[in-house]
């Protein structure tokens, strides 16, 4: 177990890891105490047990929606590292939910952790966050696994002709929570970030766009099908952006990962090395 604060006993099985819920630690990282688990190190034997996997979750859900695929990854040899983001899951609720602030969530965990190297693998707003630990920190990001980011705007322009294909409050939410199979997600989540979100989505994000090139680590984009929030545009300059960039399309909407579990596997564990 890393250190900080946990609750609960560590079990020696690493498969069960993530069925007991009590296993939490909890550090404080800017401020704000962000909760996660940690399988540990590896057990088994694999090329790539030296080299955790990040997994981070979307807006309204916690961590326990990457509990299957996680699963999957222990018993293949790799270490897993599940945050809960600010304002989410078993994580401290804040005054402030800037984009830019989970990504720096993400990357003080890691620094915390003494990591020097990873795999990032994040949904939809933890897309954002991992995108933004590979920009700061490009030397840690091993593979970069982005699902059904909604892209932000490039300029002011683009926000005037754009804005009537931005989620209303409802939508947004809406989208968010149907991801949620935990109960507890609902409950524990700061509704206050949904509108906090909306007014982000409107607002260009240049430096965002303009920092992509400075990712060197092989990136890989999953983009769901019409009922998914990737704009399809952007989505082609993000892939000139960054160099060693590649898309993977599914036949369902916002949650690859729940929604076509299999495939998703397929597509992301070859690229992280399985």
């Amino acid at each position: 177990m890393a250190s900080g604060t946990t609750s609960g006993v560590a079990t020696a099985d690493p498969v069960s890891w993530l069925i007991v819920e009590s296993i939490v630690n909890r550090v404080p990282l800017g401020g704000v105490e962000i909760a996660y688990r940690d399988s540990g190190p590896a057990i088994l034997d694999h090329p790539r047990s030296d080299i955790p996997v990040v997994l981070v979750h979307g807006m309204g859900g916690d961590g326990h929606t990457w509990d299957r695929f996680a699963r999957r990854l222990i018993r293949m040899g790799r270490r897993v590292i599940i945050p809960d983001l600010r304002g989410h899951g078993r994580s401290a609720h804040t005054a402030s939910y800037r984009f830019d602030e989970f990504g720096a969530d993400v990357l003080r965990l890691c620094d915390h952790l003494g990591l020097t190297g990873v795999d990032l693998v994040g949904h939809s707003l933890g897309g954002y966050a991992v995108s933004c630990v590979a920009i700061e920190r490009p030397e840690l990001a091993r593979r970069l696994v982005i699902e059904e980011l909604p892209l932000p705007l490039r300029s002011g322009d683009e926000q005037l002709t754009l804005t009537r294909r931005l989620p209303s409050p409802p939508e947004l939410w809406h989208a968010t929570s149907s991801l949620i199979r935990h109960p507890r997600a609902v409950l524990a989540f700061d509704r206050s970030m949904t509108r906090v979100a909306l007014e982000q989505f409107r607002k260009p994000h240049p430096e965002w766009w303009e920092r992509l090139s400075e990712i060197t680590a092989p990136t890989l984009m999953l983009r769901g099908g019409p009922g998914g929030m990737v704009d399809p545009e952007k989505l082609l300059v993000f892939q000139a952006s960054v160099a060693d960039c590649r898309t993977e399309a599914f036949t369902c909407g916002h949650s690859v990962h729940r929604d076509r579990y299999r495939e998703f596997s397929t597509a992301v564990l070859p690229f992280l090395g399985h």
